[in-house]
């Protein structure tokens, strides 16, 4: 094994949820605070670190979409054209059981269940392998205890229904703050380490 450390990231409203009653795509409590300095800052610290990024098909194919088209617009913000570049040019690998070729250049499938595919990356290659706002990835790596640092943003909204990232039957486990940041919408960008 090497000492590669598996790192997750995701926005989350005060109530838990990573999307709204309208279902994976409604995004609305959190896409307004996804644009801050403070959430901009969060997520370059950290993909700096990763050279790896796991992602589940659909987050995949909606990244796909997006990202490639911000790596190229000299316009932007540069911290979101730094992540989009690293996104564009790092390794992936998408977990999926129905593609059956890769989407995006420099990019694998892996048809097999996230835990598995974690621990044949850690064996294997240095730097972070991240996993970048993809839930059902997140919560498969939660129950296995395979997350080493997890990266929050957390919305200060209710969404008051939509998909929860912490579900019932969750492994316990413990947790440590090692880093927090407020921005000035109320958004908190949060840093867990976990305590083994």
């Amino acid at each position: 094994m090497t000492e590669r450390t598996v790192t997750a990231n995701i926005g989350l409203t005060l109530d838990g949820r990573y999307n709204g009653p309208g279902g994976p795509g409604d995004m609305q409590a959190i896409v307004r605070y996804a644009t801050t300095e403070v959430a901009r800052d969060h997520l370059t610290r950290i993909w700096e670190g990763a050279t790896t990024a796991l992602l589940g098909r659909v987050n995949a194919e909606g990244f796909l979409g997006f990202w490639p088209t911000v790596a190229a617009d000299e316009n932007a913000d540069p911290r979101d054209r730094a992540y989009a570049k690293w996104l564009v040019d790092t390794e992936k690998v998408v977990l999926s059981t129905t593609l059956t070729e890769s989407p995006w250049e420099r990019t694998r499938i892996a048809n097999a269940p996230a835990a598995d595919v974690v621990t044949a990356l850690k064996a294997t290659g240095t730097g972070d392998i991240l996993v970048n706002s993809s839930p059902t990835v997140i919560k498969d790596l939660l129950a296995a205890d395979l997350i080493d640092r997890l990266h929050l943003l957390l919305c200060p909204e209710i969404a008051g229904d939509g998909q929860r990232l912490f579900d019932d039957g969750l492994p316990g486990s413990r947790w440590t703050l090692t880093r927090h940041e407020v921005g000035e919408l109320g958004e908190t960008a949060l840093t867990y380490d976990r305590a083994r």
